[in-house]
């Protein structure tokens, strides 16, 4: 579904490999400046204007690298979704959440009735009879169900979710992974950014861990969380919640 090739970013990131299965869900871990979320942004074509992204990115085939912003613009929100941590950042406060939900549905047509799949999709993340809301009149916890509704209104191939539950107490948390897990079935590939080995252990098959801008290690779940290669990686491990619980 997603194969990354020699990805470079300036010396931000440099040759990052990875490919991700139709239906596969793979954590990006590392500490903060590794590159992760350059790395996704690079993906969805959001890269800040001053890098420019080398390499290779193929979406189910489709080369994206290179690609006309038009072309990005019917990918986006379609066949590519991206859930940020802060969902202040990415919701209009302005606009009533349900008419943000329809916004997708409406532009790339997917729905005859976009205010009807909206309420349906709110209901379908445990918010319903909120369409009429704007974002500041809900929780944290509410406002990143509707960000995950907006990326999943088109069931996209890929989501990518970095950091989403950051900001979150532990049971909201839960909540959204949960919702993560079982919304997307198997019908969405999904890399998961984060820095909480925990949150990987609960969600993710594979695992690819990230130092400086270079991938320093990749196995499933199992091997990298009990087997460690990597001295950065046993350092992740030795730091987290994960450890004691060996």
């Amino acid at each position: 579904m997603l194969e990354v090739r020699g990805l470079g970013i300036r010396d931000l990131v440099r040759d990052v490999s990875f490919e991700i299965g139709a239906g596969e869900r793979v954590g990006l871990i590392g500490e903060s400046g590794s590159g992760k979320s350059l790395t996704a942004l690079s993906v969805m074509g959001l890269l800040p204007e001053e890098l420019t992204a080398s390499g290779s990115i193929r979406l189910d085939g489709r080369e994206l690298l290179g690609v006309s912003e038009k072309d990005m613009s019917r990918l986006r929100g379609n066949e590519l979704a991206m859930v940020f941590q802060e969902p202040m950042t990415a919701l209009n406060p302005a606009m009533r959440v349900g008419r943000q939900v329809a916004e997708p549905i409406r532009i790339h047509g997917t729905h005859r009735e976009p205010r009807k799949a909206a309420e349906e999709l709110l209901d379908s993340v445990g918010l319903p009879g909120t369409s009429r809301a704007y974002p500041h009149q809900l929780s944290g916890g509410q406002r990143q169900r509707v960000v995950l509704a907006i990326a999943l209104a088109n069931n996209p191939k890929l989501l990518i979710c970095d950091e989403p539950t950051t900001a979150l107490d532990v049971t909201v948390q839960a909540q959204i992974l949960g919702l993560i897990r079982t919304r997307l079935a198997e019908r969405s590939a999904l890399l998961f950014i984060t820095h909480d080995l925990a949150v990987v252990a609960e969600v993710c098959e594979r695992v690819l861990v990230m130092l400086d801008g270079e991938l320093v290690e990749a196995g499933t779940t199992r091997e990298v969380l009990t087997a460690p290669k990597h001295e950065y990686t046993r350092e992740l491990l030795a730091a987290s919640d994960l450890e004691a619980r060996r």
